[in-house]
């Protein structure tokens, strides 16, 4: 009689005519691609594998960086029995079930079990709160898998209880390492078909699937069976474009093309042209480029290109940054062009970038400028004795709040690193600097 454990448990074989994403799914750490922070030569997830001595963990990464993949080959390695189920089909009725299997288990038969729970954000609060007490015994190892922040998703009571492993999004050379590998494999992949495959054909399909190995598998999968007989079984850039029906603008991310691109996107937005900010901006996430590089690239030139001058920038695009991880594409692509807009139009100095590079050099310069005495912090008698401190000048005890006190090292005093322009808000920054060293002129007084 089949038990709920046995029904959990149970690894059925694999399918012949299952999808090739599954097909290729490694079952052992020598065929895993990437994350080798975690499971390269005496890394965390080999170490833990290898000595079978596995703990609660949380997997977090991007769709398709083998984080499904990590937990089977931990199922396949360990002594623990096994249990997965989705965070998306089971409930906490279901959870309890399963808890009790895993107690009996633990104390009839002394084996430890590892539970996975795909999608575990998934669950709600109380969801959560079952596997608590079952964690905390030892009872069950729970192994996560989320793509979305554990801090946020995860209840702080179980995630202290968790050892959370950042997954990277797979590389294009791993996803085109990857592919090659399908086209080849004869026994669980597309090799007796004797395909081949154009490396630009390789190049699309790793760029379009950015970074999610299953898409790629998926891709290629389509084009092995969309081949007419004259193709003569050879997968080509225009039948992989036929299939993700998508103009082939992609570029060597790697290669002048690429910055290319960025540049003009760059300066469109310093030259106040947010028709050409919008154009290159599409081009870039019509082209394959990573979406978050793009968001990047916006929040660097908010406080490079524009600073103080208009402070709602920055704020602009790291919003957009986030409105894309939190809609993906394509709707979250509109929130990188509503950044781009308003960068182009914003005010722009670069006087806080200016200020940066002129305090770097002194500091490089001055590497051992002591903090002046009389602003260090006096925590213990001694260091008052040695005059930390003293005469120091609170700022809320005189006139206006502002004192004439030197706060810079001796060797550096009178130095001025941030100077406004006379543009958006920096105009209202610099008649307070006007005003505040006209008031350092006059007589302090409490």
């Amino acid at each position: 009689m089949m038990t709920l454990f046995d029904q959990f448990e149970q690894k059925p074989k694999q399918h012949p005519y299952a999808p090739l994403a599954e097909r290729m799914r490694p079952s052992t750490l020598d065929q895993f691609a990437g994350q080798q922070h975690l499971v390269g030569k005496d890394k965390v997830i080999r170490v833990m594998i290898e000595k079978d001595r596995i703990y609660s963990i949380i997997f977090w990464g991007p769709p398709g960086s083998g984080k499904t993949t990590l937990a089977k080959i931990i199922a396949n390695s360990t002594d623990c029995k096994f249990i997965s189920f989705s965070a998306v089909t089971s409930g906490i009725k279901q959870i309890k079930k399963v808890m009790e299997t895993a107690k009996y288990h633990m104390q009839q038969r002394g084996k430890k079990t590892i539970l996975f729970v795909d999608e575990i954000h998934r669950f709600n609060k109380a969801q959560q709160d079952a596997f608590l007490p079952f964690v905390e015994k030892g009872t069950i190892i729970l192994i996560g898998a989320t793509t979305e922040n554990p801090s946020f998703e995860i209840n702080s009571a179980l995630l202290s209880r968790c050892k959370v492993f950042l997954l990277n999004k797979l590389t294009q050379a791993e996803i085109e390492g990857l592919l090659q590998n399908a086209v080849c494999d004869k026994d669980r992949g597309l090799g007796k078909k004797e395909l081949t495959i154009d490396s630009k054909a390789l190049q699309l399909i790793a760029r379009f699937s950015d970074g999610d190995i299953r898409i790629a598998y998926n891709i290629l999968e389509l084009c092995a069976s969309a081949l007419e007989p004259a193709q003569k079984g050879r997968i080509h850039a225009d039948l992989v474009e036929s299939i993700i029906q998508k103009k082939s603008l992609l570029y060597d991310k790697a290669g002048e093309e690429h910055f290319n691109l960025i540049s003009a996107l760059h300066k469109s937005l310093r030259g106040s042209d947010p028709d050409a900010a919008v154009y290159w901006t599409v081009r870039m996430l019509e082209g394959g480029e990573d979406p978050l590089y793009i968001a990047r690239r916006m929040v660097r030139f908010a406080s490079e290109d524009i600073g103080l001058a208009d402070s709602n920038a920055l704020t602009i695009a790291l919003s957009a940054k986030e409105s894309f991880h939190f809609l993906g594409p394509p709707e979250g692509y509109l929130a990188l062009v509503q950044a781009a807009v308003y960068l182009a139009l914003a005010p722009k100095s670069n006087a806080a970038y200016k200020a940066y590079n002129q305090a770097k050099k002194d500091v490089l310069e001055h590497e051992a400028a002591p903090v002046p005495l009389h602003i260090r912090n006096a925590a213990t008698k001694l260091m008052k004795d040695f005059g930390y401190g003293k005469d120091y000048k609170y700022a809320h005890d005189y006139d206006q709040g502002i004192t004439d006190q030197e706060h810079l090292p001796d060797t550096l005093k009178g130095r001025t690193y941030y100077r406004p322009t006379d543009r958006g808000f920096e105009k209202n920054l610099q008649k307070r600097m006007e005003y505040i060293q006209r008031q350092k002129k006059k007589p302090t007084t409490r």
